[in-house]
């Protein structure tokens, strides 16, 4: 309830004395107009135009940072995930990709991609996000363009290592980069949008898959290697435009004018979940923030049902276009297949995140969209494939939302958990870097020889989820407590003696370990 009152006191900017007097709807004159004719106090009426002046500036944040941030996940999504639609377009055989070698090439991405993303979020806090993330996103592009012209196994695994390289730094940045700009129980529907290109991406993929597929022969290239270059030219060029195009921060922020890059500053500054104190996203890099970082253990606990989004959906993306073909479909209604399914996902990702902000809840969420894979994998599990095709095609929606929905809400519990912003970057890439090694044990659990029943990879995914249910309801319990002794202490000791304690920048070093610092659950 701490944190359900400091979110209504602090949700506008209002000063103490118009907090609490958010206008009633039933308040309005005969032109449906709030106003003090119509009974509101000067109060309310103060309050309605805070209300108003923060839609109007939260609007032109989301107009020009999450567009941007969704489209550039779209591409990146794109090109780790379309060698599952190459695969099937020819390059299995064309590279004599024989027992494991598929799975090695799926593998390889996610050494580098998993080590360096901590590295890459260092690097965030010292150069300029709109330069850092403009390098990555030319480099990616770069190594997917000339993955279209290799020729053999060993070629294919030397490109998919470096686009584990180039691509590691983008994800924990663009998180990062979300929770410097919006208050707790703003940002997760925003990095829902922004996520939901994930989802968007299996079906945009299938989709210029089915279309570039068709350039077979064109220029001497085999179809699947055009999917690969003109896949990879996409973030090639855009590259050039995103430095001028990505906001940094909100104190340079030069499409905001100066006085709603301060309404920015500030009230992103107070919220520290119990009404009182406040937060810093102005703070350096440090080896002591990195250290506390890592030292955290409920960034570890995290990691379990990060791996269960992980493990699940790259497995499930590089093997649904064969699950679909193994039931009888040809390859290019395998690849119209995969859109409806991704596109539930979406919906279904996009749907919770707001739910999730409105009842400022995330742990929840966690275990509810967990259990719907779980059911989704048993009955994978229990269907005699391939019989029963449209059956198996139904679960397939069930498990790509129970995997996808909950995503978010892992990590926006840890963004939201994690003060000050230093420490935030590092705990952030620190949970992304060990929940995407996942993708290792993804890749490598839908064996050919299994095909289409998969139990070893359906059986996998559906135990870590299991374990990921278990790990939120650890985590909601571990804040609870600590929320519980803080309050306990705030209401024993006061305010004003907490503060006498520490000085206001000791109290900003904190973070979340301040007494005033609540944790989302």
């Amino acid at each position: 309830m701490a944190e359900k009152s400091e979110q209504q006191e602090f949700e506008h900017g209002i000063d103490e004395k118009h907090i609490g007097v958010a206008p009633s709807p039933d308040l309005e004159d005969k032109d449906g107009l709030r106003t003090v004719d119509a009974g509101l106090s000067a109060d309310q009426a103060l309050a309605l135009a805070e209300e108003q002046e923060t839609r109007r500036v939260l609007r032109k944040i989301d107009l020009r940072l999450v567009p941007l941030l969704s489209f550039l996940y779209l591409i990146a999504y794109v090109d780790r995930s379309n060698i599952g639609n190459a695969k099937i377009a020819g390059m299995a055989t064309d590279l004599n990709l024989i027992k494991m070698r598929y799975n090695t090439a799926l593998t390889v991405f996610f050494v580098p991609y998993s080590l360096f993303e901590v590295p890459s979020n260092i690097v965030l806090k010292i150069l300029r996000p709109s330069i850092w993330i403009s390098i990555l996103c030319f480099a990616w592009g770069l190594v997917m363009t000339l993955m279209g012209v290799v020729s053999t196994y060993h070629g294919l695994i030397v490109a998919r290592f470096f686009l584990g390289v180039a691509e590691a730094g983008f994800f924990p940045a663009a998180t990062y980069l979300l929770t410097i700009w919006y208050k707790r129980y703003e940002v997760q529907r925003r990095m829902a949008i922004f996520y939901a290109a994930a989802s968007l991406s299996g079906a945009f993929s299938g989709l210029l898959a089915y279309a570039i597929e068709k350039m077979n022969g064109i220029a001497g290239l085999a179809g699947w290697k055009w999917i690969f270059i003109l896949e990879g030219l996409v973030p090639v060029v855009v590259s050039f435009f995103l430095y001028f195009l990505l906001p940094d921060r909100p104190e340079t922020a030069k499409f905001l004018t100066k006085e709603e890059r301060e309404f920015v500053i500030n009230r992103i500054a107070l919220q520290t979940g119990s009404g009182q104190g406040r937060v810093t996203n102005a703070d350096k890099i440090s080896w002591q923030s990195i250290k506390v970082g890592f030292a955290d253990w409920k960034v570890w606990m995290a990691i379990v049902p990060f791996w269960a989004c992980s493990i699940g959906t790259y497995g499930f993306t590089a093997t649904v276009p064969s699950v679909l073909e193994e039931m009888g479909y040809k390859t290019a209604d395998a690849q119209l297949l995969t859109i409806p399914i991704y596109v539930f996902a979406l919906i279904a990702t996009v749907v919770v995140a707001f739910l999730s902000d409105y009842y400022q809840q995330r742990t929840p969420f966690i275990m509810a969209g967990f259990t719907i894979a779980v059911v989704g994998f048993i009955a994978e599990l229990a269907i005699p494939h391939p019989k029963y095709p449209g059956v198996t095609y139904f679960f397939l929606f069930l498990v790509a939302a129970g995997l996808y929905c909950p995503f978010t809400c892992v990590v926006t519990l840890v963004g939201n958990n994690l003060a000050p912003s230093s420490k935030r970057a590092v705990g952030m890439a620190l949970m992304i870097s060990v929940g995407n090694m996942g993708g290792i044990c993804g890749s490598n659990i839908y064996f050919a020889a299994e095909e289409p029943k998969y139990p070893a990879g359906f059986g996998t995914s559906l135990g870590i989820c299991a374990a990921g249910i278990v790990a939120a309801w650890i985590l909601r319990k571990a804040y609870q407590r600590e929320n519980r002794k803080r309050d306990e202490l705030l209401a024993r000791d006061g305010e004003d003696a907490i503060k006498a304690r520490y000085t206001e920048q000791e109290l900003l070093e904190l973070g979340d370990l301040s007494p005033f610092y609540r944790y989302t659950t």
